[in-house]
């Protein structure tokens, strides 16, 4: 899911966060064309440190999706062949620059020492890399949904949230209703 540290993760999953909790101030800013270049700039990065290891690089997130406001945090989901097999390549985006922030099931998240780029990891195919593209593509093609999320976003960022996966959670029930939709209007086809 965009936006997330552990978005959609169950709160009683087993979510290791490397570093522990951070307080963050959530800032939602306009939309900004020079995102996709910041985009396009880390996804060389990644492919050029795992090379054919990343099966797909996917810009998601709300900074994915014009015209929508976001937290200036570029999310790009990194398709593996299995993302439990760390060794295949967690060393290599180390090295590139990255640091490891989340470990859960299905789920790694590595990200810039700036906080700006979160990279997550997730097995070729998966449940969680289909939502991930499933919520954008529906955000890219459905104005009026994508405005509801950004008027939600933008009242969720007043709030005073104890950390980044508290304000993600509570965009939680909205993003399971658009991606319920989208699955179910794909699988009329």
């Amino acid at each position: 899911m965009p936006d997330h540290v552990c978005m959609d993760a169950d709160p009683d999953d087993d979510v290791e966060l490397l570093g522990g909790v951070e307080k963050r101030e959530i800032v939602i800013v306009d939309h900004d064309p020079d995102w996709a270049q910041k985009f396009a700039t880390e996804r060389n990065r990644i492919v050029h440190a795992l090379g054919a290891r990343a099966r797909r690089v996917d810009h998601i997130g709300s900074t994915a999706v014009p015209d929508l406001p976001a937290k200036p945090i570029i999310d790009i989901n990194l398709s593996v062949d299995d993302v439990d097999d760390e060794a295949a390549y967690l060393p290599q985006l180390l090295t590139a620059g990255y640091q490891l922030r989340v470990r859960q099931r299905g789920h790694r998240m590595v990200r810039t020492p700036t906080k700006d780029v979160h990279v997550h990891v997730c097995t070729l195919g998966s449940d969680w890399e289909q939502r991930d593209l499933v919520f954008r593509d529906w955000l890219r093609t459905h104005p009026a949904d994508r405005d509801r999320y950004a008027t939600l976003k933008r009242q969720l960022a007043q709030q005073d949230w104890p950390d980044m996966n508290a304000y993600a959670h509570a965009k939680g029930p909205f993003i399971t209703e658009i991606t319920r939709q989208a699955k179910n209007q794909a699988a009329q086809r």
